[in-house]
């Protein structure tokens, strides 16, 4: 492809958001940026959301992952429903009434101000680190394919691209996401289908065969029934309905936009719909990676380095040219939709939960604005030195680290929230950082050594579960009987 119409479509399609964030923006105030003043219209919401749950890793990984899993994620997609259940049941309700701009306040109210300053960093860390690793998934791919054969160094895409999501989310924070997020979600979805179309015409399909490829094909297998397996059925759909409570339901980044919407109702429609939106959506990804792999393996093609490279270097060097350009726009499309948001919640938690901005009478309302907009670019200096630092470590598929750091960095959170909701103790407030710390630790040696002391079992993404689980105990552990309205 000609790297400079690349370049072209990557600034054209950025100069789309800022027109959006400019008119959306219109006499924005921080309610605005935090919650749209509550005024967004769920089906927006929903839709918008479901390219803010897929991201780049989504769409970069999840199909160059089907050669070492197969179908088996969809088991973990079916457990989303469970998850998004209860959230819809449990927690939405739980911070509506308690009338939340941050999620973590309910820690404050319930346990003190250490449980819940530790929530809002386990948070932090997480989101951080999370967003960090879906921009540089999509920065690195763009690097290989773009920006090296066009002499820029990885430095420099990396501040140019986190700087202009850092731009365009100024003014409006919330109220500019939800449409950006509808829009981004409508290019991503749109460019995995033309791109199938692209493979079934290459490979001389009908719509029919092609299908009937997939289903027959080796990698379509979705169910495994071996216990040790990683991708045992049954601990692939409990853990599936953990992450979606964790990253979604005790996540600022996702439970912001819910909290926008008009009211708890529309709220808990919002989210019962993208639950059965994510199964077909997911279905159709899996579905790519099963043609990618029907048709380097027909091509006789072998594709260097990690999973991760395998759909892009089809798009690039193996389909026309179209092709490519299609997968461009999908890739900035998945890459803005999470990073976009993922960069306001942040900046929400830090103002809100550590600088206490809405909680302090001294601030008005220009400083309070003040210290949104100097921490928002703060939280844009800190994605790009996490970028830079990964790109210097990566070396595995990035969907696996991504979801082994949230099984560490999720599970004191699922911990806390458990406690709170379904006990009536108290906790020795000032003990739990350090049972927040201890949980995690003790995961990570059971999990390295798991095979040896429990018979081969291999964890997988329960270690969440059991990473709450232990949370949870430490709690129970370091607690007295007390009454508490909850």
């Amino acid at each position: 492809m000609n790297h400079q119409l690349i370049l072209i479509i990557l600034l054209a399609y950025t100069l789309m958001l800022f027109i959006v964030g400019w008119i959306t923006s219109k006499n924005a105030d921080n309610e605005s940026f935090f919650l749209n003043n509550r005024k967004s219209n769920w089906m927006v919401v929903a839709y918008g959301m479901i390219g803010a749950s897929l991201s780049g890793v989504t769409f970069i990984s999840i199909p160059g992952w089907v050669s070492d899993t197969q179908f088996s994620y969809m088991v973990l997609v079916f457990g989303y429903l469970l998850g998004y259940l209860v959230i819809a049941k449990v927690l939405l309700p739980l911070y509506y009434n308690l009338g939340l701009t941050s999620i973590y306040s309910y820690l404050d109210q319930r346990f003190g101000r250490w449980s819940y300053k530790t929530g809002a960093f386990y948070f932090l860390v997480s989101r951080l680190i999370g967003a960090s690793f879906r921009i540089f998934l999509v920065i690195n791919i763009l690097q290989i394919f773009v920006f090296d054969k066009l002499g820029i160094p990885f430095w420099t895409s990396a501040v140019a691209f986190v700087l202009l999501i850092n731009l365009y989310t100024f003014r409006g924070g919330i109220k500019t996401i939800v449409w950006t997020d509808a829009l981004q979600t409508t290019f991503m979805l749109a460019s995995v289908i033309i791109t199938a179309i692209f493979i079934k015409d290459e490979l001389m399909m009908t719509t029919r065969t092609m299908f009937q490829s997939i289903a027959k094909s080796e990698y379509s297998q979705m169910i495994f029934t071996n216990w040790q397996d990683q991708r045992f059925y049954l601990k692939q759909f409990f853990s599936g309905a953990f992450i979606a409570i964790v990253m979604t339901g005790l996540d600022q980044d996702m439970m912001q936009k819910n909290l926008s919407c008009r009211s708890l109702k529309d709220a808990q429609k919002n989210i019962i719909s993208l639950s059965w939106a994510l199964i077909p959506v997911n279905l159709l990804f899996l579905s790519l990676g099963t043609l990618l792999m029907i048709f380097a393996n027909t091509k006789g093609i072998v594709i260097p380095g990690t999973s991760d490279t395998r759909f892009p270097e089809i798009a690039f060097n193996y389909l026309p040219s179209m092709a490519g350009i299609v997968f461009v726009i999908g890739l900035i499309s998945a890459a803005y939709s999470s990073a976009d948001s993922a960069m306001t919640a942040l900046t929400t938690s830090f103002t809100v939960d550590f600088l206490g901005i809405k909680r302090n009478p001294k601030y008005s309302v220009e400083k309070q604005k003040k210290i949104r907009q100097i921490s928002h670019f703060g939280m844009a200096l800190a994605f790009i030195i996490v970028i830079i630092m990964f790109k210097a470590i990566n070396n595995s598929a990035v969907i696996n680290e991504l979801f082994t750091i949230a099984s560490y960095t999720y599970g004191p959170l699922l911990g806390l929230y458990a406690f709170g909701l379904f006990t009536k103790r108290q906790t020795r407030d000032r003990f739990t950082p350090f049972i927040a710390i201890l949980a995690p630790l003790i995961c990570y040696v059971l999990s390295k050594n798991s095979e040896e002391w429990l018979w081969g079992y291999k964890f997988s993404f329960e270690l969440l579960i059991l990473n709450g689980l232990l949370m949870f105990l430490g709690l129970m552990i370091f607690s007295e009987r007390k009454h508490v309205n909850k």
